[in-house]
């Protein structure tokens, strides 16, 4: 996953302050995406100096705010559209995807739901039309036409198995209790993890 998109798909709650956004990461893609903190705080950095990020002020005990631009809430729509970062793995995305917007209240997911479900059908119809083609043309093809064979199975069974997996969260979203939840307001004494010198510079600089 492009940690960006996951990032600035956060801030569609409201402003947030940096490690605010590095522990909802981790939480709203269920444990999943455990970065370090300087590689969330560079990631806002890139993000702000790309214009998708800007300034909302700061809390009341001084920690910089961060909100989405116009061009961040677009970047935000397309990632949940299914636009995949570039060289990203697409399973990978499909799962953080859909748990982010779980997470988050004020959106639905059944969109993001059913736009995963379809593309991986598709992906599932392509592998299997693909192995039957490589059955019926390189049945005497040897090795290398029987490993091209099992990497397109493999492929199938993946499509597959996204497609179960997205059926039973399908299933929580509708029939289970909620998976949304507010923003955690709560952190460390004075806005920062204790001894974190280096992470309040970064925040200061990032403002």
């Amino acid at each position: 996953m492009a940690v960006r998109d996951a990032l600035l798909a956060l801030l569609t709650t409201g402003p947030a302050y940096g490690f605010q956004l590095h522990g909802a990461l981790e939480t709203r893609t269920g444990g999943r995406r455990r970065v370090n903190v300087g590689q969330t705080y560079a990631t806002i950095e890139r993000a702000t100096k790309g214009g998708l990020i800007e300034s909302a002020g700061t809390t009341a005990d001084g920690l910089p705010l961060h909100q989405l631009t116009k061009a961040g809430r677009e970047a935000v729509e397309a990632w949940l559209g299914g636009a995949d970062a570039p060289g990203a793995d697409p399973w990978d995305e499909t799962i953080d995807r859909v748990l982010v917007v779980a997470s988050l209240p004020g959106l639905d997911p059944s969109a993001v739901l059913a736009a995963e479900r379809h593309r991986w059908d598709a992906r599932r119809l392509a592998a299997e039309s693909t192995a039957a083609e490589l059955s019926s043309e390189t049945a005497s093809g040897g090795a290398a036409a029987e490993l091209l064979r099992l990497a397109i199975a493999a492929d199938a069974a993946r499509a597959v198995a996204a497609i179960d997996w997205l059926d039973v969260v399908t299933r929580a979203v509708t029939s289970g209790p909620p998976l949304s939840f507010a923003p955690n307001e709560q952190r460390p004494r004075r806005g920062r993890r204790p001894g974190s010198a280096a992470v309040a510079a970064q925040e200061s600089a990032i403002a």
